[in-house]
């Protein structure tokens, strides 16, 4: 007879133990199906009832090294997602990840509505015929659940720019809001967002097309997926507009230098580890 088992989330809550998760973790750090059915066969040996999920993901990363040896380098992508500064560094990789899905994307614009003037995240524009109000929200904590008071604030505001747009008050025909978060939905704005049509891009939401899917799909890592990132060099990318790996490979050693004032061996040592970890 199967034994039973359930794992204990970050909040306390108890979920029955789910293969079919691991797995698709598995798969999303780039191993095989058949290397990520053994990795999902021996933690499941290994898992005892209650077992939190932050020891299972650890114990991901432990095997999945053993198949990826680059993931020495890197962190959890939703804890390195977190440790972004929310302005301007998770706007910035935000505005990066729309693009990468065919998106021409304007940051930090002020929109006058019908009432007020409004300071948006930005405006996402895609085949001239969609026009989106973008609202970013950033959490530090991966537990934190974005609200329904994040989705009403942002159905008003959109409402106030679409008449502003009638009154010829702005010039952006707006035909939709994206709302995008690191960390999950709460039920009330989940469902608030579904009645309104309003587009959330959040941790695992849409389940199977969520953020860290999004991510890995297009391998937009943000850099501080990379273990032992020192902050105050975090901080000089950040400043300088250089929040993922991609723009650590594609920059030229000298040009990070310039922008960041970093040294020559931090510098060497980043686009190392990012080439390793990109190339696989």
């Amino acid at each position: 007879m199967a034994r039973e088992l359930y794992v204990t989330k970050a909040d306390g809550r108890s979920q029955a133990f789910d293969r079919q998760k691991i797995m698709r973790t598995c798969l999303r750090l780039g191993v095989t199906q058949d290397v990520a059915e053994k990795i999902v066969s021996r933690i499941e040996k290994e898992a005892y009832d209650g077992i939190p999920t932050k020891k299972i993901i650890k114990l991901i990363f432990r095997y999945v090294r053993k198949y990826r040896p680059e993931f020495k380098h890197i962190i959890d992508l939703r804890d390195a997602i977190c440790m972004l500064r929310p302005k301007p560094d998770f706007e910035l990789f935000i505005a990066q990840l729309l693009r990468e899905y065919g998106f021409k994307v304007k940051s930090n614009q002020m929109v006058a509505g019908k009432c007020i003037e409004h300071e948006i995240d930005a405006v996402a524009e895609k085949n001239s015929k969609e026009v989106y109000y973008v609202e970013v929200k950033h959490h530090y904590k991966p537990h934190t659940y974005t609200g329904l008071d994040v989705f009403l604030e942002v159905w008003a505001t959109f409402e106030d720019l679409i008449d502003g747009y009638k009154e010829g008050r702005n010039k952006i025909p707006f035909t939709g809001v994206i709302v995008i978060s690191n960390t999950k939905l709460s039920d009330h704005a989940y469902n608030y967002a579904m009645c309104r049509n309003i587009k959330g891009m959040a941790w695992n939401t849409p389940r199977e097309r969520g953020l860290e899917s999004m991510i890995s799909d297009k391998r937009l890592y943000p850099i501080t997926l990379l273990r032992g990132l020192d902050p105050d060099d975090q901080a000089k990318l950040g400043d300088a507009g250089i929040v993922t790996l991609k723009q650590i490979i594609e920059l030229d050693e000298a040009e990070i230098r310039r922008m960041t004032r970093l040294s020559k061996k931090a510098v060497k040592e980043l686009k190392q580890k990012s080439k390793e970890i990109l190339s696989k």
